[in-house]
Order: C-alpha cells, then sequence, then structure tokens
C-alpha cells in the first residue's frame, strides 16, 4: 500500500491519530530517497539549529544529535495537533505555553505546525506565552522571531508581541489570565516542578509543617525543622485521605490548574504537562542541583535549582469534575504511543550508514529505556469533559475514541 493510500484510508476512518501517521512519512524527508527533499529537510534544521544557537548559545553533542535524528520534543506538536483534530478543527486554535524557558519546545512545535500546513488549513493559529522574567522573554523572542518583536504599552495586558519565523502572530503575558479567551492547547513543559512546595510531616500530634530555620550550633547555616504547632497551610492544604508520613504540596500548581481546567471546561481544548512526577507514591522530592549536580538545597541559597516532583494526584484532586484528566504516564509510554517506533524505522530505512544507525538507535535508548529517561518524565492531559463522548451519528459499536499518546497507535 502507497503512503497515500494509507493516509486515505486513516482518513475515511476518521482516525484522529492519522496526523502522527502522516507526520512520520513525510516529516522525515532527511530520510527521503529524493535529493531536493533531503535538501529542503536540511535546510529546514540547520535553520532551526542555527536559531537556537545564536539564542541560546552553543547546544551539547548530544542535543544536537536528539534536534537532527529523533527530536522527540516534536511529538508535543504533533499531539497538539492532533487534539486540535479530535476537537472539532476550531476556526481558531490558540498554543498556550506556560513558562516557556528559551523557547526552544515552542520553536519545535511550530516547525512541525509547518510541516502539517495541508491538516491545518486556513485556521487561525496564534502563539500565546506566559512569560514573567523580562530577560527570558527577551531570549525567547530571539528565538522565535529573530528578535522581531514591539512592546507593548503598561496598560495592555500583553507587554510584547510579534511575528514568529513561521509567520504567526506570538504575544507574551504575565498571567494566565492575560491570555484571550478562546479555544487554547496549553503546554507546560518542566514547569510545575519549580513551584514552590511546602513540606508537611505527619506526627502524633497531627500534621506538622517542616519550616526552615537558622541551626544554632551554625548560626551561619540553616536546617529544616518541624513546627510546634500546626500552621495554616498544613491545617489547609492535607488531602482528608491522606495516608503518606510526608507529603509535598504545591499550592500555587494547584491555582494554576484550576485556571486551566476553567478554561478548557469553558472555552474548549486541552492542557499537557510534562514534568519530574508521580501519582501520589513519593514523599521527599525536594531537591537542588547546581552545575548539573546534586546540591544541598540549603546552602547557597540563590546559586542553585530547586525542584520537587509534581504530584498528579494533588492536581487532578484540585480540577474536580470541570475537565476529564489521563495520565500521569511515563514518557516511555507517551512516546511509544505517539508513534516513535514507527518514526525510527522510518529513519533507519534510509540511513545506511553505521555510525548514524548506531547514533539513532542510542538516542531512542535514551528516550524509551527506563532505567534512563523512559520513567523520569510524566505526561498528564486535561481536556474538556465532552472531548471523549461519543458524538451524534456515530454507530453505538463504534470504536472508543482515543487520545493521542495516552493510548496505543495502531498503525498496520
Amino acid at each position: 500500500m502507497t503512503k497515500s493510500q494509507q493516509l486515505r484510508k486513516l482518513y475515511s476512518n476518521d482516525t484522529v491519530l492519522s496526523v502522527v501517521v502522516m507526520w512520520t512519512i513525510w516529516g522525515n524527508r532527511s530520510c527521503s530517497n529524493s535529493s531536493i527533499r533531503r535538501l529542503e529537510s536540511n535546510i529546514s534544521i540547520l535553520k532551526h539549529l542555527i536559531s537556537k544557537i545564536t539564542a541560546t548559545g552553543p547546544i551539547s553533542v548530544a542535543e544536537y544529535m536528539r534536534e537532527a535524528l529523533t527530536n522527540p520534543v516534536s511529538l508535543l506538536g504533533v499531539w497538539c495537533v492532533s487534539e486540535w483534530m479530535a476537537a472539532g478543527k476550531s476556526s481558531v486554535f490558540q498554543l498556550v505555553e506556560l513558562g516557556p524557558g528559551r523557547g526552544s519546545l515552542a520553536s519545535d512545535i511550530l516547525r512541525v505546525f509547518s510541516q502539517l500546513k495541508a491538516v491545518l488549513g486556513e485556521t487561525d493559529i496564534s502563539v500565546h506565552l506566559v512569560e514573567v522574567s523580562p530577560k527570558l522573554s527577551q531570549l525567547q523572542a530571539k528565538c522565535l522571531t529573530g528578535d522581531q518583536t514591539w512592546t507593548c504599552n503598561d496598560d495592555q495586558p500583553v507587554y510584547r508581541s510579534g511575528t514568529t519565523c513561521t509567520g504567526l502572530p506570538i504575544y507574551w503575558y504575565h498571567r494566565i489570565e492575560d491570555v484571550p479567551r478562546g479555544f487554547s492547547v496549553f503546554l507546560a513543559h518542566e514547569f510545575f516542578d519549580a513551584l514552590p512546595i511546602h513540606k508537611f510531616q505527619r506526627t502524633e500530634k497531627g500534621w506538622r509543617e517542616v519550616m526552615v530555620d537558622i541551626d544554632p550550633e551554625s548560626p551561619e547555616k540553616l536546617r529544616f525543622v518541624v513546627s510546634h504547632s500546626p500552621t495554616l497551610a498544613s491545617s489547609m492544604l492535607i488531602q482528608k485521605d491522606e495516608n503518606r508520613q510526608h507529603v509535598e504540596v504545591c499550592p500555587e500548581g494547584g491555582v494554576i490548574v484550576q485556571k486551566l481546567a476553567n478554561r478548557i471546561a469553558d472555552d474548549g481544548g486541552a492542557a499537557l504537562i510534562v514534568d519530574y512526577g508521580h501519582d501520589g507514591t513519593k514523599t521527599d522530592t525536594f531537591r537542588g542541583f547546581k552545575d548539573h549536580q546534586l546540591h544541598n538545597v540549603l546552602e547557597a541559597p540563590g546559586m542553585a535549582d530547586l525542584t520537587a516532583d509534581v504530584d498528579f494526584s494533588y492536581l487532578r484532586k484540585i480540577t474536580g469534575n470541570q475537565v476529564t484528566c489521563l495520565g500521569p504516564i511515563t514518557q516511555r509510554s507517551f512516546l511509544k504511543n505517539m508513534g516513535i517506533d514507527s518514526r525510527l524505522q522510518v529513519l533507519l530505512r534510509s540511513c545506511h550508514d553505521p555510525s548514524t544507525r548506531a547514533q539513532l538507535i542510542n538516542s531512542y535508548d535514551m528516550l524509551i529505556n527506563p532505567e534512563k529517561m523512559g520513567h523520569r518524565f510524566q505526561f498528564f492531559s486535561m481536556l474538556s469533559q465532552g472531548r471523549l463522548a461519543q458524538r451524534k451519528g456515530m454507530q453505538k459499536d463504534a470504536a472508543p475514541l482515543t487520545v493521542a499518546g495516552f493510548a496505543e497507535l495502531n498503525v498496520q
């Protein structure tokens, strides 16, 4: 069966995941037998890498390999398009990223959007970044627009705007509430794990909050202590059915998730949260990193990155019944469901250099292997309540609706 016949079959069956197959087949032009297509793809990827290095500085060899060979982050772009299709192909499509870092994820996703123009058609697509740091917004602007942006008046919710390198309007905001209403796909990649947490310990007298105090034996150092009496946080944030001995709660994350749930319930759309996390099983995950090494969280404050695993069970409870929640599932499961195996096979069939093939396989193993990155990241999604409901006209015995990444991708 030819590629065109495969796609026609998928579209005729109204399979939402057909976009995944289309991107898997045609999104890897660097492995095509056509020298013209190979050249076009190489130029596109080269431009992307040059833009990225210009904005953020030199990248590691490992990062270069991931970008040039498998680029798994691009699968998040495929997920966004797939969910837009599943929700009825709204004429307006807002891509919203929370804490976009240096803009590399948004850049990858916009590149996928460009590859899937035939699917997106004349959809009114716009990009909206929620970023509180002016310095980071400047880096993002360089990465995504070539620094072709304009600052806006202080009385406007938008504080920076411009046009992306792919020709889409892009806007910056300080708060989620400032993003215009409408069908939106929200992305949060390594965003929630950096939000402040409260730590609690179960004691004979009930729940007590873990506090930071001065070490009496070394007045220039800090230490953890357990509060003698309940605090407002320990009285308000512990779930009644909690059975762990030590708990970390991120109330700011709960507020943000509640805002996302409200938006999705009212306007449609979806949210995808990708982060280090667990489903209410872990206890003490608060840690620090300095120069890519573990670092004592109470030493040299302000000089290390502080992080805590996301408790997805807490986020799920916060949403109430406003949205449908899926996950968390491991990165291994999500990428396999998104067709990374098929993508790898397409690449391997066209790559005859033994060294390149070995690099491809090693990159794949790094992403999928449970002992490496396969189980470190968790994927969690929020959808509108009607997203998985049977639509009018569908046969009662029709196959259940699926969500890309959270259901197995079956491609014959």
